[in-house]
């Protein structure tokens, strides 16, 4: 499984943000040098000498108290008279910044979509694996009707289908950069500048911009995460259903060594399933705090920086660690057939209810009376458990009922009531979510 976290924290260091910084401004300078305004020999001086080192920056910043002004100071000390002077021309600091922003979410998103690729491969897989295994389904925790595992890993395949294609989605939306000054209106340094360097970058130019680009943008970006992170909670609940000690029809891979418990030995607890609902708390929060950031004042102030500095690194280097620890849980989760026959069995054939009604629906009862004959034969198997019989069956149930035989035969009764019969369109089932 390929561990990708170093790669998402060096996005965001402050090492990589000033190279695209760098790359931001002698790109703007190189378009004013094609435009005749910076003579060729002064943009040659720049391109040649340009570079800074985050000590430095962080030394000037301590002076000045702005972190572009230091970064562009530090710049020119190394570029030199004449050059420097036409260093930043004309632009202003958001226009690096959040330009440069733009270009780090892009980077991220795309080893997000690794992630997410990576993991539908596995979860596709491990439906493929299972595609017929019987288990039953279940509605507010009580047995409904037989499904397959297969299907339910179909199920997380296209979930995470859709969330790849919010990752991806979110990617376009935040591929967008301003080099338009200010307050936006390209006073001071013509469009053809903003539209040279956005398209070597590979973003698109925002079609208005105050001095920021809108932290809409930004929510929605930040929202595609929550949501991938929403999913991979719903599957890591999912899971440790499945690993309770009652249920046990799949559990996560427990390790030669591990120790589930310092007091009890014997444990063996879903524990990254619980981390991954932990986390994903995390993400839903770093959403709402964009939402915060949506809000301000005229055409900017600074409330959003400060949050921003925060969420973002650690929405996507979470989400990152996220989706790779899932791909792990799936691709080592034990499953128990066996069990899952077991717990099928439990609901004593009464898994046929549905079956039953529509047979007696088309045998020309009513549906209100035909829900009592099925229900009524339910409750006597359910009576017959309670009381300890080893005897209790729905389908013998339903054979006793004089009023059922009138309709439905012994035979009629076998052949509707299988497993089978359920499982006819697990196929297309899968041809849809795009399992081959």
């Amino acid at each position: 499984m390929r561990y990708s976290r170093a790669a998402m924290r060096e996005i965001w260091t402050e090492e990589n943000k000033l190279k695209i910084w760098l790359k931001i401004e002698l790109l703007a300078s190189e378009a004013l040098c094609k435009a005749g305004l910076i003579p060729e020999a002064d943009f040659a001086q720049m391109k040649n000498n340009a570079a800074f080192t985050v000590e430095r920056c962080h030394e000037l910043e301590k002076t000045l108290n702005h972190d572009v002004i230091a970064f562009t100071t530090a710049v020119s000390e190394n570029i030199g008279a004449p050059a420097s002077r036409w260093f930043h021309f004309g632009l202003t600091s958001s226009d690096v910044g959040d330009t440069a922003f733009a270009v780090q979410m892009v980077q991220a998103a795309d080893i997000l979509i690794k992630d997410m690729e990576d993991l539908l491969e596995v979860i596709g897989a491990k439906a493929k694996e299972f595609k017929y295994t019987p288990m039953i389904g279940r509605s507010h925790g009580i047995h409904a009707e037989p499904i397959t595992f297969g299907l339910k890993m179909a199920l997380m395949y296209d979930e995470f289908r859709r969330g790849l294609r919010r990752l991806k989605n979110a990617r376009q939306v935040a591929a967008v950069g301003k080099l338009s000054g200010a307050v936006g209106t390209n006073a001071h340094l013509d469009p053809s500048v903003e539209q040279f360097v956005c398209e070597k970058l590979g973003l698109q130019v925002t079609p208005i911009a105050t001095q920021v680009i809108q932290r809409d943008i930004h929510a929605e970006y930040q929202t595609a995460l929550a949501l991938v992170g929403a999913s991979i909670e719903r599957w890591a609940v999912e899971f440790r259903h499945l690993q309770r000690t009652e249920v046990l029809e799949a559990e996560e891979y427990f390790s030669k060594g591990q120790k589930g418990s310092s007091a009890m030995p014997h444990k063996r607890n879903p524990i990254t399933s619980e981390r991954l609902a932990g986390l994903a708390r995390l993400l839903r929060t770093n959403m709402m705090a964009s939402f915060e950031n949506v809000a301000l004042w005229h055409e900017r102030d600074i409330s959003h920086s400060s949050v921003e500095r925060v969420i973002f690194p650690d929405s996507c280097t979470l989400l990152d660690y996220m989706l790779t620890l899932l791909a792990k849980l799936t691709k080592g989760l034990l499953v128990y057939p066996e069990n899952m026959k077991k717990n099928l069995g439990i609901s004593l054939g009464m898994w046929n209810s549905q079956t039953v009604l529509l047979a007696l629906v088309r045998k020309g009862l009513t549906r209100e009376k035909a829900y009592e004959l099925v229900q009524r034969n339910a409750m006597k198997t359910w009576d017959v458990k309670h009381e300890g019989r080893d005897d209790a069956d729905f389908k013998a149930e339903l054979l006793k009922d004089p009023e059922v035989a009138q309709y439905i035969s012994k035979e009629e009764l076998e052949k509707i009531c299988n497993l089978d019969f359920h499982f006819r369109n697990v196929d297309m089932r899968f041809k849809m979510c795009g399992i081959e």
